[in-house]
């Protein structure tokens, strides 16, 4: 029978749980089994006895968890600094590993898991394809960060956001203003309307212009919009240094005039634009916010500390990282149903069947056969792996 294991994440801060108790309910009626670590679901309040109750085996000893045939995980396989246990050694040459792998940023990590003979599955390199959607678990994360980016400026502003009519007077509405509609943006753009600001956005792509309009907000500079700034998956291409500086001088004026803002501007595998500049900041109104989602890719703002929160000119700028672990039930009920349809994709009959000709399987693949199969990987004289379908039988 195919094994399942869920580890208790070891990444410092990190709340979430890859598989709620319901889906792994869900995969065991489908005939596999899973494996659950004590403690893996409590930080997000998913209980061991709910795990239990769902036909889960619970054990204490992490080397049975990352010894089934596949490892479902958020954040990447280390070694554990509370008890020094190597997830990396502890999966077995043939496993599959499943999760946010941060290839780029944790090379080390995947040849290592290559050279073990471990197949890597990427969540993060899942392709924008409508047969995908359903898995997209960077769209789920990015929902979460949106919204909570909102509650955070909301928080950390010393005025309300809603218009209010009071016996004091009137309270004029916050206005908000949102760098970047994708996914995370457009939450942003929908949670802060539902709090009662006034919103504008911008974005390079044209089609999202529609998409903001609908939530309430003003597009912003819809000159600047064009179909040359769509990259692959629909996402932004990284701009020219002369159209970030266009584009900067034609947002300052939103950027200035508003409350707060929440940028979440990034192009996927470069540094993500530099669209706020120091002398923004400078005119920005005292106790004004700016909410960066960009700052672990370098940020939005010239001025954002990545995980930092720091005060420039009178205006408080939160680098937060990982925005979505703040939120971890829900997070981690997104994140396991994606998680879920994924393991639906794989597994057939009971088999886990990796078919690397599929453009899904092959898009998340970034080790398999003992050799890096991503873009990231270092060159090496030796022909990758034949592609083709490689099935496991637990």
């Amino acid at each position: 029978m195919l094994t399942i294991g869920v580890p208790r994440e070891s990444t410092p801060g990190e709340t979430r749980v890859a598989l709620i108790p319901a889906v792994v309910q869900s995969l065991i009626k489908s005939g596999l089994a899973v494996k659950v670590e004590s403690g893996a679901g409590a930080a997000a309040s998913f209980p061991d006895a709910a795990y239990h109750e769902a036909g889960a085996t619970l054990t204490s000893d992490p080397a049975e968890v990352f010894g089934a045939d596949v490892v479902a995980k958020f954040q990447q396989a280390r070694v554990r600094e509370d008890s020094g246990f190597d997830e990396i050694s502890a999966i077995r040459s043939g496993a599959v590993l499943l999760g946010f792998m941060s290839p780029a940023q944790n090379p080390e990590t995947i040849e290592k898991l290559a050279a073990r003979g471990v197949t890597v599955l990427a969540l993060e390199k899942l392709p924008r394809i409508t047969r995908a959607q359903s898995m997209d678990a960077m769209s789920s994360m990015s929902t979460i960060a949106g919204y909570k980016a909102v509650l955070v400026a909301a928080a950390a502003l010393p005025r309300i956001f809603p218009l209010m009519m009071t016996a004091a007077g009137t309270i004029a509405p916050a206005r908000v203003f949102v760098l970047g509609a994708g996914v995370a943006g457009l939450q942003a753009i929908a949670t802060a309307r539902r709090l009662g600001g006034v919103v504008e956005a911008f974005d390079v792509r044209p089609a999202v212009r529609e998409e903001v309009q609908s939530l309430g907000a003003t597009f912003v500079a819809p000159e600047l919009a064009s179909e040359s700034n769509v990259g692959a998956g629909g996402y932004a291409k990284a701009a020219s240094e002369d159209d970030e500086r266009r584009m900067r001088d034609v947002i300052g004026a939103s950027v200035v005039n508003a409350d707060a803002v929440i940028a979440t501007a990034n192009v996927p595998g470069r540094r993500a634009p530099r669209m706020v500049s120091e002398a923004m900041v400078q005119r920005m109104k005292p106790g004004s916010v700016i909410v960066d989602l960009a700052a672990e890719s370098g940020g939005n703002c010239e001025l954002t500390s990545p995980g930092a929160d720091v005060v420039r000119h009178g205006v408080t700028i939160l680098g937060p990282i990982n925005l979505a672990r703040t939120i971890p039930l829900h997070a981690s009920q997104m994140y396991a149903r994606n998680l879920g349809a994924v393991l639906k994709h794989l597994i057939q009959n009971g088999a886990l069947n990796l078919d690397l000709s599929d453009e899904i399987t092959r898009g998340m693949c970034i080790a398999h056969g003992g050799r890096r199969m991503d873009a990231t990987a270092p060159a090496a004289g030796a022909a990758a792996p034949a592609l083709g379908k490689v099935e496991v039988r637990g």
